[in-house]
């Protein structure tokens, strides 16, 4: 007779409906209950789950257990530390998209750290210097000759921790240096869409010899506002932490920090303490933001 019993677990990754769920009696392949499905709900990789486990390693995730925060892109839960690799070529890097991910992991609570790839190829550039103004954990690598491999590395034990990143940034490539038991699937660059191809299919928690988990997961080349889950207009100046000293010092109480006469971010941005380029992406997403809220509003009173 098969013996059931009630345990709480991790999932490490869902694929088809399934999820596979670390326990301390080891890991099972179980199914998701149909509340779930009701209540508009998903089971992501990094949830902490209650499941009805059988001694024949299957079982049924019966409750999500509390989540401190959640990804969109990538679908994942309970993040620590979220790594933005951004390579300096093929692709060629693109700000506002890397400092999108950066104010969505702001605003979540989750600690956000850059890792430049490809310098064997081209040299960083200013990247170091937009990143380190921001106070933003700054790092960079080369897969090819393992410089910066292993000092990225060492911020990785005890916690969880998702790389994400434009297709073919080489986050694969990256995960497979720092841990060889891994054997990730990488592919080389497609040149003629000047991007890679999507060779991660699924968000999976692979874990560390040494404590703690990383998740890889699959690349993407565009950005839209759907992304946002976290991120609103209201608290959006707070997501980029350069911002913060000057908030609350501007002439007008309403400032949107990014155009009025007496705004204090403005003044900081002119007098180089604030990067230009985190400012044009503040403004391009506060614009998107607003155009997103203005939509919402006609949808609503149709």
């Amino acid at each position: 007779m098969t013996e059931k019993k009630y345990c709480d677990g991790l999932i490490l990754k869902g694929i088809d409906g399934f999820y596979y769920v670390e326990t301390p009696g080891g890991v099972f392949e179980c199914h998701a209950r149909g509340i779930f499905r009701r209540r508009g709900m998903t089971p992501l990789a990094g949830d902490h789950v209650r499941i009805y486990a059988s001694d024949d390693g299957t079982g049924s995730v019966e409750e999500i257990l509390p989540r401190r925060n959640s990804l969109s892109r990538p679908p994942v839960a309970n993040i620590d530390q979220l790594i933005i690799v951004v390579s300096t070529c093929e692709p060629v890097p693109n700000t506002l998209v890397t400092d999108s991910i950066i104010a969505e992991a702001e605003a979540s609570g989750i600690e956000p750290v850059i890792i430049v790839s490809k310098i064997d190829l081209k040299p960083a550039g200013g990247l170091s210097e937009i990143y380190g103004k921001a106070g933003i954990k700054f790092f960079c690598a080369s897969s090819l000759s393992g410089y910066g491999v292993a000092e990225a590395e060492k911020i990785l034990p005890g916690k969880v921790t998702a790389f994400t990143g434009n297709s073919g940034v080489g986050k694969s490539t990256l995960l497979n240096n720092m841990y060889k038991q891994f054997h990730l699937k990488t592919a080389e660059i497609s040149r003629k869409l000047g991007r890679g191809k999507h060779t991660t299919r699924q968000v999976e928690l692979l874990k560390l010899h040494d404590g703690g988990y990383v998740v890889d997961t699959p690349g993407f080349s565009a950005l839209d506002m759907d992304f946002f889950h976290a991120v609103n207009i209201k608290n959006l100046p707070r997501c980029f932490r350069e911002f913060i000293p000057y908030l609350g010092k501007c002439r007008f109480t309403s400032c949107s920090h990014t155009c009025e006469k007496g705004c204090a971010v403005l003044q900081a941005v002119n007098d180089g303490k604030i990067s230009r380029s985190r400012h044009e992406s503040y403004i391009e997403i506060y614009r998107g933001l607003k155009e997103k809220k203005t939509w919402q509003k006609k949808e609503k009173s149709v």
